[in-house]
């Protein structure tokens, strides 16, 4: 019982990470159906930068509360201006144009945004600077640290503050509506370009908190982290129904809780064969089975609630 609630805990600090990053994912597929593989690209982002600030700042004295916010201000700035770069210039002029065509520009944006990070910052692993002393609180056998619950709570409050944004302001009603159909949003006087352009500032912002929050957690920081998360997320979103808010925040969940299972039990089955390193296993072959038995993902039915 202490194995499993310790497991279920750290799925679930897992998993609110992923569903922050799915969001970004399923608000692009419900507008444009677009997947945007650059996502992952701006969450590594977010987290350099972030990197990148805070150790400035704590090295210059600056006090840690009011450096963490301005690092996480810093990368929100940058995130933003990348993903409404990338639509205005790499995605709007292929708007109308087959469906594979922004696919394939979707992995080349993500290529040339790992490469411009690898040059900007280089191939070493920035470290995340101890802001924070490390405190550990155990309850019933398991354990969890002081940043693990900031990176919860963090990550609780930014997914709260999106379903406020989509649900109750007029930019909310624009996007679901856009979403519903764009040709008649527009036609009731909806700027579809503008509705576009700041839901990709919304998830880019949403990723430049989640690089924070995932470089804090890992403790390091790197130019190819993007890739292999991204995926993951976007798997989540998949697995929750991509195109809706509700079932990106359940697929993150459930994919944190299913890695974490399977990585303690089914490892420790097989002797440490399918431990922790092979984690990605059991994320990939859930999916799998959702797309066999349910393409539309577990709450993919739920279209009026797509952002």
């Amino acid at each position: 019982m202490d194995v499993l609630l310790q497991q279920l805990v750290n799925g679930l600090i897992l998993g609110s990470l992923y569903a922050l990053v799915a969001l970004g994912y399923t608000m692009v597929y419900g507008i444009l159906e677009l997947i945007n593989f650059a996502h992952g690209e701006i969450v590594m982002l977010g987290a350099l930068v972030s990197v990148t600030v805070l150790g400035v700042l704590v090295a210059a004295g600056v006090p840690v509360p009011l450096a963490l916010l301005l690092a996480l201000a810093a990368a929100v700035l940058v995130c933003m201006a990348t993903g409404v770069l990338v639509e205005r210039i790499a995605y709007r002029p292929l708007r109308n144009a087959p469906r594979l065509a922004p696919l394939i520009t979707a992995i080349g944006v993500s290529i040339v945004l790992q490469n411009l990070a690898m040059i900007l910052w280089g191939r070493q692993y920035l470290s995340f600077p101890p802001v924070l002393a490390p405190q550990v609180y155990a309850w019933h056998g398991a354990s969890v640290s002081n940043v693990q619950l900031l990176i919860v709570a963090v990550a609780a409050l930014t997914m709260g503050t999106l379903l406020l944004l989509v649900q109750r302001t007029r930019l909310g009603r624009a996007m679901r509506a856009t979403a519903q159909n764009r040709e008649v949003a527009g036609l009731m006087g909806v700027d579809v370009n503008r509705v576009i352009a700041a839901t990709f500032a919304v998830g880019s912002a949403l990723a430049a908190v989640a690089g924070l929050l995932i470089a804090s957690y890992y403790g390091i920081a790197h130019y190819n982290m993007g890739f292999l998360l991204g995926l993951k997320a976007f798997s989540a979103a998949v697995l929750g129904g991509i195109g809706n808010i509700p079932g990106a925040l359940l697929g993150g969940l459930l994919l944190g809780v299913i890695e974490s299972l399977g990585a303690g039990y089914i490892g420790d089955l097989t002797g440490g064969f399918l431990g922790s390193h092979y984690q990605d296993i059991f994320a990939f072959f859930i999916l799998i089975l959702v797309l066999i038995f349910r393409p539309s993902g577990l709450l993919g039915e739920r279209v009026a609630d797509r952002a």
